[in-house]
C-alpha cells in the first residue's frame, strides 16, 4: 500500500506570471480545482524570484513562505520589520494584504509558497509529518529531493494517506517540508 493518495509531479508543472506580473509560479495543487487567484480556499505553488520587487497583494489570504533553493532574500514590511529567508530557513508566515517588498541577495531563487483563506489554517514546517489526512487536515509533503525510497523526485508534492506508516517518512525527514491545511 502507497503512503500517498495522491502525488503532484514536478515534471507537469508549468510556470505563469504571478498576479502582479513580477515574477513566475507554478500552481502544484489548489482548492477548489481550477480557482484563480482571487477565489481559492487555499493554494500550493512553487515561485522563481528572479529580482527585487514587490510581492503580490492577497487580502484575506495568510502566506508561508519557504526558500527551497537559491536566495536569500529579505522581505520587508510597511512597519519597518524585515525578515531574512534563505535555503536552510524555517517556514515564515506573514499576511497577503500586507504590502511586502522582496530584496534578492544572491542567485534567483526558488521558494514553496503556501496560502490559506479563512476559515482555513495551516502549519508549514521542515521534517517528517507527525500526522496523515484525516480528522479535517489534509497532510502533504514536499521533496527537497529525490527520495526513491519513497517514490518521489525532487520537488513532487504528495498527499498522505490517512492510514499512512509515518514512520518510513522519518529517515527522510531532513529532506521534506510538511505543509498541513484544515479547516477552522
Amino acid at each position: 500500500m502507497s503512503l500517498f493518495a495522491q502525488v503532484y509531479r514536478r515534471a507537469g508543472r508549468r510556470f505563469a506570471p504571478w498576479k502582479n506580473g513580477g515574477g513566475e509560479t507554478a500552481e502544484i495543487l489548489c482548492v477548489p480545482e481550477g480557482a484563480g487567484f482571487d477565489a481559492f480556499d487555499w493554494r500550493i505553488s512553487t515561485a522563481k524570484v528572479a529580482q527585487s520587487g514587490p510581492f503580490s497583494s492577497f487580502p484575506g489570504v495568510q502566506r508561508n513562505l519557504t526558500v527551497i533553493e537559491g536566495g536569500p532574500m529579505v522581505l520587508g514590511f510597511p512597519d519597518g520589520t524585515q525578515q531574512e529567508l534563505g535555503p536552510l530557513d524555517p517556514p515564515f508566515a506573514f499576511s497577503g494584504e500586507v504590502a511586502c517588498d522582496c530584496e534578492l541577495l544572491g542567485p534567483e531563487l526558488l521558494d514553496l509558497n503556501v496560502m490559506v483563506r479563512a476559515p482555513y489554517r495551516t502549519g508549514v514546517f521542515r521534517g517528517a509529518p507527525r500526522a496523515g489526512s484525516g480528522n479535517g487536515v489534509t497532510a502533504l509533503v514536499f521533496a527537497l529531493a529525490d527520495l526513491p525510497e519513497i517514490g518521489l523526485e525532487r520537488h513532487d508534492v504528495a498527499v498522505l494517506r490517512e492510514d499512512a506508516e509515518f514512520t518510513i517518512l522519518a529517515p527522510h525527514a531532513a529532506q521534506l517540508i510538511t505543509v498541513e491545511v484544515s479547516a477552522g
